[in-house]
């Protein structure tokens, strides 16, 4: 049923959550996941030229969370004994980066960790789990946050 999970992380512990119970499910159908963390590579686009250096110690950052929580989910799911693939996925939004790799990938569902953002935080910082929800055409599975 279930033989090619995506699992977008963003280092949080939601996100392994997330990885565990995609961890559980391709275990249960001899399935593989595919691991990925979304960065956006021009976050300052439309600045100016003087945020270049700012643009360079961004992407290094951004670079090195992302290896990171990519490190930290490949361990979980080797531990498990379980198939994957990982990568860093560039993108301007989360959710569009999310749903791009399913379809790529031809995933045949998406696992991911919901924070639980709740008024003007979820206003401002958005939610890419509704996104993916509205848009993506694989079952979507969230996973809420740790109490």
């Amino acid at each position: 049923m279930f033989k090619h999970i995506l699992v977008p992380v963003d280092g949080s512990a939601t996100s392994f959550k997330a990885v565990d119970k995609a961890v559980d499910l391709a275990k249960a159908f001899d399935g593989k996941v595919t691991v990925i963390y979304v960065i956006d590579p021009y976050p300052f686009t439309g600045v100016g030229t003087d945020f270049a250096y700012g643009q360079a110690t961004y992407l290094s950052a951004a670079s090195a969370e992302a290896n990171d929580s990519i490190r930290a989910a490949r361990e979980r799911i080797e531990a498990a004994g379980v198939s994957l693939e990982s990568t860093v996925v560039e993108n301007h939004t989360p959710w569009r980066g999310i749903i791009e790799t399913a379809n790529a990938i031809e995933a045949d569902l998406i696992v991911m960790g919901s924070h639980g953002r709740r008024g003007l935080e979820k206003m401002v910082l958005g939610s890419v789990a509704q996104r993916v929800l509205q848009h993506a055409d694989q079952p979507v599975l969230v996973v809420r946050a740790p109490e």
